[in-house]
C-alpha cells in the first residue's frame, strides 16, 4: 500500500514537472555581437568638426583705390580685366575686410597697412617680406601703393589749396607717419595758419579717408573758423565726384588713370602705403608667394590644403 502511493506520487510530481518545462517560451539563443569595422565605427560615432579648407576671398568692391592697385601688383588685372574671382566676398570698406577675415577661419582678404591692427587679423608675408612701414619704403614689400589727393584747379578754393599746403607740411606729413604711412617729403617746413575760414569738402578713398579726418581735426584745431565734410565713398566715386566739381578735392589710393588726368585733374601724392594680405588669427601660414596671391583671388586655387 505504502509503495503503491509513493510511486502515485513521484508520478505526479513528474507530470508537473513537465508542464511547468512546456509553459516556459523558448528564448532566443544570444549570438556574438560581430566586431566594429573602422568604417562601421566611423559611421555610427559622431563626425569631428574640422576647420573649413575651402577658402574665402574677400575682395574689396569695384572702383575701390585698394583693389585697383591690389589686383594691377598682384596680377590679376590682366588685358581681359579684373580676374578677381566671381565667388569672392565684397566689402565695400577697409573695416569690413578686417572684421570679415576676423570672423572666417578660412577667409583671406587685403586692407591698407596703415589700418592693420594685428589684434585683430594676422598680416601674411608676401615673397618672404614682412609688410611692414620700413620694408615700403626700401621698396622691398611688392604691394603697395600711392595716397593721392586730386583737384580741379579752376575750383580750387583758396582754402584747398591752404589745407593741401598743411597736409604737405612737416605738421601734416608727421601726421601720416604717426599713422603708419611713409612721409613724401621729411624736410618739409613747418605749417602757418593763414587765417582763413569756410567750408571745405573731400570725397573718396576709404583707406585715404581715416587719416584725412586726422589731418582735417588738426588743421580745424589750428584754424577755428574752418569746417571740412569727408565722405568716404570710394577712389573711383571720390575722382568722379571732383570731376563734376560736386566736391573739392578727391581722395584716391591709387594713381589716377589717364581718362582722369585728362578730365583735368591735378594729383598729389601725399604719402606710400603697403597693402596688406591678411589671414584669421587661427590660420597657421607665415606667408605666400605673389603668385600664390594670385593664383588663390583669380580663384586657380580654392582650397588650403593646395597651398604647399
Amino acid at each position: 500500500m505504502k509503495k503503491r502511493m509513493l510511486a502515485l506520487l513521484l508520478s505526479a510530481l513528474l507530470v508537473v514537472g513537465m508542464l511547468a518545462g512546456c509553459a516556459k517560451t523558448e528564448e532566443p539563443a544570444q549570438t556574438e555581437e560581430p566586431a566594429k569595422t573602422e568604417e562601421t565605427a566611423k559611421t555610427e560615432a559622431p563626425a569631428a568638426e574640422t576647420p573649413a579648407k575651402a577658402i574665402t576671398v574677400v575682395s574689396r568692391e569695384e572702383g575701390s583705390g585698394t583693389r585697383g592697385a591690389f589686383v594691377e601688383l598682384m596680377g590679376v588685372q590682366t588685358d581681359e580685366g579684373d580676374m578677381t574671382t566671381e565667388d569672392a566676398e565684397i566689402a565695400n570698406s577697409t573695416s569690413l575686410v578686417q572684421s570679415t577675415v576676423a570672423g572666417n577661419a578660412a577667409a583671406i582678404g587685403y586692407i591698407s597697412l596703415g589700418s592693420y591692427d594685428a589684434s585683430v587679423v594676422k598680416a601674411l608675408q608676401v615673397d618672404g617680406v614682412e609688410a611692414s612701414v620700413d620694408n615700403v619704403k626700401a621698396g622691398s614689400y611688392a604691394v603697395s601703393r600711392p595716397f593721392v589727393i586730386c583737384y580741379k584747379e579752376e575750383n580750387l578754393s583758396e582754402l584747398g589749396r591752404d589745407f593741401i599746403g598743411f597736409i604737405m607740411s612737416a605738421d601734416g606729413q608727421a601726421i601720416l607717419a604717426d599713422k603708419g604711412y611713409i612721409a613724401m617729403d621729411e624736410g618739409a617746413a613747418a605749417y602757418s595758419a593763414a587765417g582763413l575760414t569756410g567750408n571745405l569738402s573731400l570725397d573718396g578713398s576709404t583707406s585715404v579717408g581715416p587719416v584725412m579726418e586726422k589731418l582735417a581735426e588738426a588743421y580745424m584745431a589750428i584754424n577755428e573758423g574752418v569746417t571740412i565734410d569727408i565722405q568716404q565713398t570710394g577712389s573711383g566715386t571720390g575722382i568722379t565726384s571732383t570731376i563734376e566739381g560736386s566736391c573739392e578735392i578727391g581722395m584716391s589710393s591709387r594713381e589716377l588713370k589717364s581718362e582722369e588726368l585728362d578730365a583735368g585733374l591735378t594729383p598729389v601724392t601725399i604719402a606710400l602705403d603697403g597693402i596688406a594680405v591678411i589671414v584669421n588669427q587661427s590660420n597657421a601660414l607665415d606667408g605666400l608667394t605673389s603668385e600664390q596671391i594670385r593664383q588663390i583671388f583669380t580663384g586657380e586655387v580654392t582650397d588650403w590644403n593646395q597651398i604647399g
